[in-house]
């Protein structure tokens, strides 16, 4: 399953942009092919999966916005093949470094209010007055 829809692509992108890079058989319809944006969508959903699988359990039951919002950009670019520009190849590389650093453990798809708790040694204990270290020690 897609982390993004037909919709979100619509709404991000407009349809005359996504009809003129979907609609690519013969002869050509001038509506928008929904097979051909539903297989760039998967297409990039893999490509998030086999950035996360090492970190987590893939597909996500439920992503956060910024993985739709990855799975858009990412599905875009693909939809755009050989015409992407400089500045399509440079999003596409920013997606990809996101999903790099997500899978180094440096970016966190959780927000703080829902991250598990940190397991840890447990509090400290300062006794006051005894000296149990050097020369003086009894």
């Amino acid at each position: 399953m897609p982390y993004a829809t037909q919709a979100e692509m619509i709404a991000s992108y407009g349809m005359p942009k996504l009809v003129a890079l979907t609609d690519i058989g013969q002869p050509m319809t001038g509506e928008l092919q929904g097979a051909v944006l539903d297989a760039k969508l998967d297409d990039a959903s893999a490509e998030i999966d086999g950035y996360l699988a090492g970190r987590m359990s893939v597909p996500l039951a439920s992503p956060p916005p910024v993985i739709k919002l990855m799975c858009r950009r990412l599905a875009y670019y693909l939809l755009l093949g050989p015409a992407a520009t400089e500045v399509d190849q440079a999003d596409a590389k920013a997606v990809r470094d996101y999903l790099r650093a997500v899978a180094a453990g440096n970016v966190s798809l959780t927000s703080p209010d829902q991250a598990p708790a940190q397991a840890g040694a447990g509090s400290v204990l300062f006794e006051q007055g005894a000296k149990d270290w050097g020369r003086e020690a009894a």
